[in-house]
């Protein structure tokens, strides 16, 4: 059940969440110290294995349950043209990702992880932000709702991605509003459109930041430029920072619904960790912005949570070494 209906109320909860348990979080660092190797031998590994220990609780942390969630919306800016495919491959592609015959399928198959797909209203794309607000704040609770509901209690880590035709030009736009800057400052190719497509999508976010150039707040601005599947992943992520459950962070999409969080409370983001850094625009200065080093960067820019399941492999890796191996003591090893 939800525990929220309004913005200030969701905001409220965001604010009171609490941070990693730090008995755990101590414990977790002082094995790491003694495991059978040269103190700092495994790199970012040590550091990942440490974090989600704290994070779940234990110094022995486990991935038995991980969580793959798609949100799917449709967005009323791809008026201005700022895409290279129609909104109706938004509603294919949730149908793929219902069959099993997309990437981020195989990638949660590899882990063991099931995808849930919600579509958010594909049949009634948001206002285009050009124009008007994206969402009314009831539409954007709404949303915020159906991400929340969305993550599992059984959940030991969450991965959120996205598919919406036209959500590039709709990250860009809020990068913009959060961060600052033009629209052709944070505007990339998405899904491949070419010199007049990029341009397109950079007046159309120029023209969301004039319109609505008197929005205050990070909730406000996600209501005024977002999209329901972006904020259904801040929902999912907000819920699993008062959970605690680890979130490992997509690409630009899912970054630009964390940047909402991380603008309105301090520390939002403590419990998510950077999947990989993706091949689109101004990823790079958004995980910055953030505060947050990649995993991995493959040059990815697929979305539907692809690069943070892959870069769930090397959490896995992390998690084995801090849970699995040997101390010094238990090995018989001298020079701990």
């Amino acid at each position: 059940m939800t525990a929220f209906t309004s913005l200030p109320e969701f905001a409220a909860l965001l604010a009171a969440s609490p941070a990693a348990d730090a008995s755990a979080l101590a414990a977790a660092a002082q094995r790491n110290g003694q495991l059978t190797k040269p103190p700092g031998a495994l790199g970012r590994l040590e550091e990942v294995g440490i974090w989600i220990g704290g994070w779940q609780g234990r110094a022995q942390p486990q991935i038995d349950h991980p969580q793959v969630v798609i949100f799917a919306g449709n967005h009323g800016v791809t008026a201005q043209g700022v895409s290279a495919f129609p909104s109706e491959v938004t509603v294919q592609m949730v149908a793929n990702f219902r069959h099993g015959g997309a990437a981020i399928n195989q990638l949660a198959r590899l882990h063991g992880a099931e995808v849930e797909v919600v579509a958010l209203e594909l049949d009634r794309p948001t206002a285009d932000f050009t124009q008007g607000p994206a969402m009314t704040e009831a539409e954007t609770v709404a949303a915020l709702q159906a991400g929340w509901n969305a993550v599992s209690p059984k959940a030991d880590i969450l991965v959120v991605g996205e598919m919406g035709i036209g959500n590039t030009t709709v990250a860009a736009a809020l990068a913009a509003k959060l961060f600052g800057g033009t629209g052709m400052d944070w505007v990339g190719r998405g899904t491949g459109v070419d010199d007049a497509g990029l341009t397109r999508k950079a007046k159309a976010v120029d023209a969301g930041l004039a319109r609505h150039a008197d929005v205050t707040g990070p909730l406000q601005v996600l209501a005024a430029l977002g999209g329901r599947e972006v904020a259904a992943m801040a929902g999912a992520m907000a819920r699993a920072r008062v959970e605690r459950v680890p979130v490992v962070l997509d690409g630009f999409i899912a970054c630009a619904a964390a940047a909402v969080l991380h603008c309105a409370t301090p520390g939002a983001l403590d419990h998510a960790v950077a999947g990989h850094l993706s091949a689109e625009g101004a990823h790079a200065r958004l995980l910055e912005k953030l505060g947050k080093q990649p995993l991995l960067s493959l040059g990815l820019r697929l979305g539907e949570g692809s690069g943070a399941a892959v870069a769930l492999g090397v959490i896995r890796a992390a998690v084995v070494c801090q849970s699995g191996m040997a101390t010094f003591a238990e090995a018989g090893v001298s020079g701990g």
